[in-house]
């Protein structure tokens, strides 16, 4: 009797409901129910029948701006809609590692979803700044130029800015497969269909799935899914670094997500600056990022971000306000790319804030100098090109186009990784080149 009171008491008597009154473009407008900012609901067909899950992207008093999880293809003024039974909570844990899940937690690769005991609010505040410690642990990546000259460390937050076709996925498949990071939460945020399998089978392989999360969203879905898979994949990631694991979280593509978050804005009203882009988005991004890095206790997100460089513009918005807060910049040239020259790291226009804080002295010191050289090279490519440079009138510029090949050898790799400490050594070789002490 007793369990027949306490389920009684428990159950849900009421239900709110609201119903349509408008539909226009992406978006629909409902009388009701009451529902806060971002509350999930459901649309229903005159049986009773869900139609489409939507998400409330603005709140005018009892009017709510909904903007569906599908086409809006086929809703009617005066459809019923009602708070949506999923929540804004994840289930997170190591028992998702191998899985392939969708912006909603759903399995893409048919296999049931184990329900973790620990849940995760999908937006939750980044650590206390003074809370977290320093990153002085360097993460090894596999990519020799990366380790070597622009290093990283765990819990670093890095954007990879390049435009469409130079090889980012790529890239990202090798650090995937091969950084020093116990797990991997990859999300793929507006990409390509085709591309989502073709990533997972070739450039992530199976050992690099076997411990990672992959989170999908694809061109096609609507502008919340999108954004939804962005940060569920950030939660996963927050509940694994909750257990103390260093975990490296890709992001393909941080600039999709932004335009989603556009797409949203201007739906609700926000009024457009910036190319477009609403206010709401300068400050989600910045938001976001703060969620990764180093927290107390133990445990950290290293974030590789790429960021795509809309027209080959590495000054469109979305690049400079990523580049700002970001703690480092990997720039893939699309001239490298086309010369064949792999991964297309421009090491010059490429920045690690982490630098002096992750190498010795003496390391710092050889990077430092054959960077000089690369620059030297940089500068005079044009008139050594025409052939207006003739050898021996810079002593400097002679060692170094004595030393480019050996230079050009070691920033292109296969994808096979590469081990740190010989990639050191082999930059102290090179500056030694540069400065002309192999000759004494």
């Amino acid at each position: 009797m007793n369990g027949l009171v306490d389920a009684t008491r428990a159950a849900v008597l009421t239900q709110p409901f609201g119903r349509l009154r408008a539909i226009s473009g992406l978006t629909a407008k409902s009388s009701g129910p009451v529902l806060a900012m971002g509350a999930l609901c459901e649309v229903l067909h005159e049986d009773g029948r869900v139609h489409a899950l939507a998400e409330v992207v603005a709140v005018h008093g009892r009017e709510l701006t909904l903007m569906p999880f599908g086409e809006a293809h086929g809703l009617q003024v005066g459809a019923l809609v009602r708070p949506a039974s999923l929540s804004h909570v994840v289930h997170a844990g190591p028992g998702l590692l191998g899985r392939v899940i969708d912006g909603l937690g759903k399995p893409l690769d048919g296999i049931p979803i184990p329900q973790g005991r620990d849940s995760l609010a999908l937006r939750a505040r980044a650590p206390d700044a003074m809370a977290r410690p320093r990153i002085d642990r360097t993460l090894a990546t596999g990519v020799r130029c990366i380790d070597a000259m622009l290093p990283l460390g765990h819990g670093q937050r890095v954007g990879i800015f390049a435009g469409s076709g130079v090889g980012k996925s790529t890239l990202l498949g090798m650090m995937a497969r091969h950084a020093q990071a116990d797990y991997n939460v990859i999300a793929l945020i507006g990409e390509r269909g085709r591309e989502v399998r073709e990533f997972i089978e070739d450039q992530l392989g199976a050992k690099g799935l076997a411990r990672s999360v992959v989170v999908v969203a694809t061109s096609d879905q609507p502008a919340p899914m999108r954004v939804r898979a962005a940060y569920l994949a950030v939660s996963i990631a927050e509940g694994l670094r909750a257990l103390g694991a260093d975990v490296l979280l890709t992001m393909d593509s941080i600039t999709r997500l932004a335009m989603a978050r556009r797409e949203i804005g201007l739906s609700a009203g926000e009024p457009p600056t910036s190319r477009g882009y609403t206010p709401s988005v300068f400050t989600e991004l910045p938001a976001l990022c703060e969620r990764l890095g180093t927290q107390g206790g133990g445990g950290s997100i290293t974030g590789l971000l790429t960021v795509l460089v809309e027209g080959d513009d590495f000054n469109e918005p979305i690049s400079d306000c990523l580049r700002a807060t970001l703690d480092g910049h990997i720039v893939l040239a699309r001239e490298l790319a086309h010369q064949g020259h792999y991964p297309a790291v421009d090491v010059l226009k490429s920045s690690s804030r982490l630098l002096g804080d992750l190498l010795q002295e003496d390391e710092r010191r050889v990077v430092h100098r054959v960077r000089a050289g690369m620059a030297l090279l940089a500068r005079n490519r044009s008139m050594m090109e025409i052939g207006a440079y003739e050898k021996g009138s810079h002593a400097a510029l002679d060692r170094a186009i004595a030393a480019e090949p050996a230079l050009l050898s070691f920033l292109q790799q296969d994808r096979e990784p590469a081990d740190r400490s010989a990639a050191l050594a082999q930059v102290a070789a090179l500056a030694s080149q540069f400065d002309g002490e192999s000759d004494a």
